[in-house]
């Protein structure tokens, strides 16, 4: 929400000045009198450079979160009042946007404001499916047990997140280490054993003459190689990245990665299942809760899927028919849905579910592990093994000619 500077007298003539986070120009005024000031003027303040928060992703850490939703739950059951709670959080949290964001919630709630709506205005920090949440819990009278859940939730979200992010990072940095190697080898250590080798005259075999030429190509273009990745990622960046169709298929083929792309399903899978019902059990109309959960899926393909969904329902037609349809979902997924929808046990049903997927992430990771480290470690060690090859096997037979 944006700033406003104001100059304003007191109830006791005391001159002030300050800034005031607010909605809107008209709701900074009716605050700021509600707190007995007299506005002698008001506009809004841009930010500088200095006022803006830098943040990659999330605007809070989702073990941050983690810990807000688990404290929340704790003052609620203790008896303490929405705003005192609110409060005591804002005075707590570690982190700088959670804490931002509450002071606005807290001085909004104060002025008669409902909490889901305060939140509803910081979707950066409060997630729709939190702030959907809270406001059936504000419905029910039961925020301890609303917001205790979303602790549980967001907590085996952020476990199964790492669990995948571990896989996906540990051959990515050895690539990049193994990249770095043969370049800082072709250009630093190729060359000079090049130079050597024509002086001497030395006739070289095919692989030496093949490293050699790579070095050449290496040396002299570099500058278009690093155009072409620089260029790459402003492409995505400005281009690609705005293109809804562009991006549905690149989260189609993501599902198609050799290795991982299976992993990255059964994550999507056990979010969607978890997040519906999450939802489900907390009495959120159906079509909204295919509605939230389609916003935070992560992923474009599955989300078309709970949009098909919504209008088959709006139709009259079962649940579980778009995703039977879709392809995407194993027939495990489709046969329990079709037995939740039977018995009417959606929720529960969902919830085994996303458990089952859930431990088998965490399991064919520990797999995936076991395999990639090994096969990664013997990349590596080929790639360098040719380039020393092709140094060292001319340098045996100028030293066998030598010795005759």
């Amino acid at each position: 929400m944006p700033n406003y500077a104001y100059e304003a007298v007191n109830e006791t003539g005391k001159k002030l000045k300050g800034v005031y986070n607010s909605a809107s120009k008209s709701q900074a005024i009716s605050e700021l009198r509600a707190k007995g000031y007299m506005i002698r003027s008001i506009s809004e303040k841009a930010d500088t450079l200095m006022d803006k928060q830098i943040s990659i992703g999330r605007a809070v850490k989702l073990e941050d979160f983690v810990i807000f939703c688990r404290q929340f739950a704790t003052l609620i059951r203790s008896g303490i009042q929405i705003d005192q709670a609110v409060g005591i959080l804002e005075d707590q949290t570690v982190s700088k946007s959670l804490k931002k964001a509450l002071n606005d919630v807290h001085s909004q709630v104060l002025n008669g404001h409902q909490l889901s709506k305060a939140m509803g205005e910081h979707q950066r920090v409060f997630p729709d499916m939190f702030v959907n949440m809270v406001e059936s819990a504000e419905a029910g009278g039961n925020m301890d047990e609303v917001l205790e859940r979303m602790a549980d939730h967001y907590e085996k979200e952020h476990k199964t997140i790492q669990k995948v992010k571990s896989a996906m990072t540990y051959p990515i940095i050895i690539i990049i280490i193994a990249i770095a190697v043969v370049i800082f080898l072709l250009i630093k250590i190729v060359p000079t054993f090049a130079n050597m080798f024509q002086e001497q005259g030395a006739e070289l075999p095919w692989i030496t003459q093949f490293v050699m030429k790579a070095s050449d190509i290496v040396t002299s273009y570099w500058w278009v190689f690093l155009l072409v990745v620089i260029g790459s990622g402003l492409a995505y960046k400005i281009v690609f990245s705005r293109d809804e169709q562009v991006q549905f298929l690149i989260d189609k083929a993501k599902f198609k990665i050799p290795v991982f792309g299976i992993v990255l399903k059964k994550a999507a899978i056990a979010r969607l299942t978890r997040t519906m019902s999450s939802l489900f059990v907390s009495a959120v109309p159906v079509l909204q809760a295919l509605e939230v959960t389609e916003k935070v899926v992560g992923n474009r393909v599955l989300a078309k899927v709970l949009r098909d969904a919504r209008d088959s329902l709006s139709q009259g037609k079962p649940l579980s028919e778009p995703f039977t349809t879709s392809g995407h979902f194993p027939k495990l997924v489709l046969q329990m849905l079709y037995i939740g929808e039977e018995t009417g046990q959606v929720d529960k049903m969902l919830m085994k579910i996303a458990d089952f997927y859930e431990a088998d992430v965490e399991q064919s990771v520990d797999r995936l592990k076991a395999v990639i480290e090994p096969l990664m470690l013997l990349m590596v060690s080929s790639v360098v093994g040719i380039i020393v090859a092709a140094i060292m096997s001319p340098m045996f037979k100028m030293y066998e000619t030598f010795l005759k």
